[in-house]
């Protein structure tokens, strides 16, 4: 297979959440990081968020089958500012957010293998508008994620960052119930500009590279007991739009479909637990399948939400 295939089709581990996706671009989303209380957005004050997590996975093909030499490990953690505030908008609390990543990864591939540690992409949320009812709480905003991460041309396995901003429109929701049941999904669309420093080999021309846009979600399902929860919880992602070399969907060939859509989907257990004080921990693994022009493997995230 020739090295510029298998590149068009490979690469960057994600910039908060070791996740990568088996195109041009990574994931800057860490999926799966928001589930219990996803559209619960805290009362008016400042707020610290940290996660930490592993993901470790190999490579998959358009027909969701390994693919030849291709594997991930990394360690990510994420910091997180919060600030909910008084102000009025449609009823709800304007607010903002800031998340700065920190990745260590280690990526396998064409008989070869690197490690690099670094800044990953930063995410901003300039707006931020929550609502509460009773049992129900939602929230909109708009995340944008800035190519800040580490990206060398031609060399997918000395990356972070994708070099490309993306812009994303998100409505989160939960539901707590009155025995203690909480139902929490966070739905997002992922609209990207292109990277115009793209080389499908070391030294070759630089084209531009555009990845697809992607919808995709987290969830969770869960019951409460005093300060403990248990539950389920995941994530899924579908790729909506073919990527594209200099304006050109990019072609199929034995190891991958045409225009590299990727997909996946992850469940599994989670638990939580928060004190009198107010400060929130969570604890979760997901197992990645259905995955198709990606990276499939496990990720493990531990979360704490500490009011300031």
């Amino acid at each position: 297979m020739k090295f510029s295939k298998l590149f068009a089709a490979v690469v960057l581990a994600s910039a908060a959440i070791g996740s990568a996706s088996a195109k041009e671009g990574g994931d800057q989303y860490p999926n799966g990081a928001e589930t219990w209380l996803a559209g619960a957005v805290p009362p008016p004050g400042n707020y610290f968020i940290n996660y930490f997590g592993y993901y470790g996975g190999d490579l998959q093909n358009g027909d969701g089958k390994d693919a030849p030499d291709g594997e991930v490990d990394a360690w990510f953690n994420a910091f997180r500012f919060v600030q909910t505030t008084e102000h009025k908008i449609l009823g709800g609390n304007y607010g903002w957010h800031v998340i700065v990543p920190v990745v260590h990864q280690k990526i396998e591939l064409l008989g070869g293998d690197d490690s690099v540690n670094g800044l990953g992409d930063i995410t901003i949320n300039p707006f931020i508008v929550s609502w509460h009812e009773k049992n129900w709480h939602w929230a909109i905003g708009l995340d944008i994620n800035l190519p800040t991460g580490r990206y060398k041309e031609g060399a997918p396995r000395e990356s972070i960052g994708a070099n490309y901003w993306s812009f994303e429109p998100l409505f989160a929701f939960t539901y707590l119930g009155d025995t203690g049941w909480e139902v929490s999904a966070k739905f997002m669309y992922n609209i990207k500009t292109e990277n115009s420093d793209y080389r499908d080999a070391p030294g070759g021309p630089k084209m531009d590279y555009q990845s697809g846009d992607e919808f995709h979600f987290d969830y969770l399902v869960g019951k409460r007991f005093g300060p403990w929860g248990v539950g389920v919880s995941g994530y899924y992602l579908k790729q909506t739009t073919d990527d594209e070399i200099d304006g050109r969907t990019i072609d199929g060939n034995p190891y991958w479909s045409r225009g590299r859509k990727g997909q996946v989907f992850a469940i599994g257990p989670t638990v939580s637990y928060t004190t009198k004080n107010g400060v929130h921990f969570t604890g979760q693994w997901n197992r990645e399948t259905n995955v198709e022009n990606r990276f499939e493997g496990d990720k493990v995230m531990l979360k704490l939400i500490m009011p300031l």
